[in-house]
């Protein structure tokens, strides 16, 4: 009982539901205020977002389309922020303690981060509007299209590790180097910026939702509690897939007061090159990322592989 209770806890409070949401909503505050002042704006204030989705879950009505499956379409938001929680949970409690993860825990990461998307693919699929599905479908090609190159790119920590498929095995072995030292590292590092760019929605890789061209795509008809967690899921990704980079690449977070020093100023490095990638730019073409991802990100993703097994 005591282990259910606990479990119940690490991923409802905390590290995950309550504090990935928390910290997303605080990170994408972060996200507005770089990019406004890199637009001459002032930005929001920090609670902004805060305030956005406590209006989405408190005083804004959901509407649900006539004819679809209410379950379906009001379950795809439940779904998206439990996989992103999830993801959570896992990462913070392997790097709080690398003994606690399980044979494998590496591969259900890769899975878990997908099941956002997922969601969000079958989320407008489900509602029936044209402009919807458009963005799902958008979205269908964006995942098959970085898919490919981020797994590439996760070999890379794996042959580094001794081919460890689990995540507190790959912080442990950094101990005597980190990946990021090594120049197959520094690709397969890049390889990973520009996946994780498209897998959070991030300019120039937004085409599934662009707001100008078709009104948020597969947000199109989601509203209230069902768009606030939708919200809430986005905002855990942005929060976890940094950690995540930090503990692949950087030797997993530190719980002393020089290495979480260091693990923060890591942190804001790769939040801060998401946000210049995003706000340096223009929306590509669907085809143009598939081309993108499936040419030159996936052959430099093969390259750091070679590299890897080299030696370099």
């Amino acid at each position: 009982m005591n282990k259910a209770v606990e479990y119940i806890f690490l991923f409802l409070v905390f590290p995950g539901f309550i504090f990935s949401s928390s910290m997303g909503l605080f990170i994408g505050w972060i996200d507005r205020k770089v990019t406004a002042r890199l637009q001459w704006r002032k930005g929001p204030p920090w609670y902004q977002n805060f305030i956005d989705v406590a209006k989405l879950l408190f005083y804004k009505e959901t509407l649900i389309p006539e004819g679809v499956s209410r379950v379906f379409f009001l379950g795809m938001p439940v779904i998206a922020a439990a996989g992103a929680a999830l993801v959570s949970t896992i990462v913070l409690v392997i790097n709080a303690n690398p003994a606690r993860g399980f044979i494998g825990d590496l591969v259900v990461i890769v899975y878990l981060l997908m099941i956002p998307s997922i969601s969000l693919m079958l989320g407008g699929f489900t509602s029936e509007n044209s402009l919807a599905s458009l963005g799902a479908s958008r979205e269908m090609k964006l995942m098959l299209s970085y898919e490919l190159p981020f797994i590439l790119a996760l070999i890379v920590p794996i042959m580094k590790s001794g081919y460890a498929i689990r995540i507190g095995d790959i912080i442990t072995s950094q101990n005597n180097g980190l990946v990021i030292g090594s120049f197959s590292g520094v690709l397969s590092f890049l390889v990973m910026v520009f996946c994780i760019q498209a897998k959070l929605g991030f300019v120039p890789f937004d085409m599934a939702e662009a707001e100008t061209e078709i009104i948020s795509g597969p947000y199109i008809e989601y509203s209230g509690k069902a768009l606030a967690i939708f919200k809430l899921g986005k905002a855990m990704m942005l929060f976890i897939i940094p950690v995540f980079l930090i503990t692949l690449y950087f030797g997993g977070i530190k719980f002393n007061a020089e290495g979480f020093i260091k693990n923060i100023f890591q942190y804001l490095a790769i939040l801060f090159l998401m946000i210049v990638i995003k706000n340096t730019n223009p929306r590509v073409r669907i085809d143009h990322a598939m081309k993108f991802f499936w040419g030159i990100v996936t052959i430099t993703a093969v390259i750091s592989v070679v590299l890897a097994y080299m030696g370099y």
